[in-house]
């Protein structure tokens, strides 16, 4: 079975070659071809011999992805990919353009185990977790498809990050290699339900990445209502193991809101959360939630959205509203892949159906 080159480090692929027998300046040039230019073939690494490049392809294979679809807002240029992997599985990724540059929100499992009520990403089914190469060829695939260079990712596309743990470090590290993208730790986002052990974990990896929580509720009996996770870890674990990563890296806490009619936007809510935030060194980021059709949650009136974040805000809590972009594309995470599937499936038996 051939290996997976793409998802090796620096330093493990340079191991690799010299157990191969090949010069360490191979491994850079390799290196550089897979996460420079992310290329998705062998052939394509001109500086190399055609020798080598069938020996290469004769042991590695580099696992990758490609746009099946791509949708851009009319509203705000924002652009949903539909990517499909080399098994024929689907994961979803966003890029939007700010004035500092474009961020990535990319995905790490395909499918989801959380079970989030107002979420997308666990409809269509749990199937596996996505390889360093996968979640990185995301980022290669819009990159080259847009023309542009993408400084920011965020960890917030399909899947929970923590989830798929060691991938994750790995893509991590890979990512910001200064012999591949190089791109800056402190430009990258992992978000996560708040899995307390991973938290923990993270916290001593030396990374200098931000810690995003998804919070959605100020108590744990509403959280319970929207996040099946809270039954398993309470606040009383998760906020503690949040403010032990800041004493281990430093880092700002990010704490996302997602405000869904009726459910957790209440003046009373606002109350809760700034007392339940209070003294931790930490922004939190308002999410007017992108309502999906299976799901009955609507999203926050506009003036209620403004009042919870002035709310916050005289209890001298830092304190955003995101701005939406995408919402006329399905830009929610889980929404394109779900859709994609229900097309497949309908297909499948209108087909059965006329034999």
């Amino acid at each position: 079975m051939k290996e997976d080159i793409k998802s090796l480090t620096y330093p493990a692929l340079c191991q690799r070659f010299g157990d191969l027998g090949l010069k360490r300046f191979r491994a850079d040039q390799v290196y550089a071809w897979l996460h420079k230019v992310g290329v998705q073939d062998f052939e394509e690494m001109t500086n190399l011999s055609k020798d080598l490049r069938s020996k290469l392809d004769e042991w590695f294979t580099i696992p990758a992805c490609r746009i099946e679809e791509k949708y851009v807002s009319a509203v705000d240029d924002t652009v949903k990919y539909l990517f499909r992997l080399n098994d024929g599985e689907y994961v979803e990724s966003v890029v939007m353009h700010y004035n500092y540059g474009y961020t990535i929100c990319v995905s790490s499992q395909v499918g989801c185990k959380m079970g989030c009520t107002f979420c997308a990403s666990t409809l269509a089914g749990f199937q596996r977790n996505l390889l360093p190469a996968e979640i990185e060829s995301q980022v290669h695939a819009a990159q080259k498809d847009l023309g542009c260079r993408i400084s920011h990712i965020v960890m917030m596309g399909i899947g929970e990050p923590l989830d798929n743990y060691d991938n994750l470090i790995r893509f991590i590290r890979i990512l910001s290699d200064e012999k591949g993208q190089n791109i800056s730790q402190r430009n990258l986002t992992v978000s996560t339900c708040g899995l307390v052990p991973r938290i923990r974990q993270l916290a001593e990896e030396d990374l200098t990445i931000t810690l995003a929580l998804s919070l959605h509720a100020p108590n744990d009996e509403k959280r319970k209502e929207l996040m099946p996770i809270a039954y398993k870890y309470s606040l009383s674990e998760v906020l503690p193991a949040c403010k032990y990563y800041f004493e281990k890296t430093g880092r700002r806490l990010t704490f996302e809101y997602s405000l869904v009619g009726g459910k957790n936007d209440s003046q009373e809510d606002a109350r809760q959360l700034a007392g339940l935030v209070r003294g931790l060194n930490c922004h939190i980021n308002l999410i007017p939630v992108n309502p999906i059709k299976e799901r009955n949650f609507v999203q926050s009136d506009k003036k209620v959205i403004e009042n919870f974040k002035n709310k916050l805000e005289k209890y001298r809590i830092n304190v955003t509203i995101r701005r939406e972009m995408g919402r006329d594309i399905d830009g929610a995470c889980g929404q394109l892949r779900k859709k994609y599937s229900d097309r497949q499936e309908n297909a499948t038996k209108d087909s059965a159906e006329e034999k």
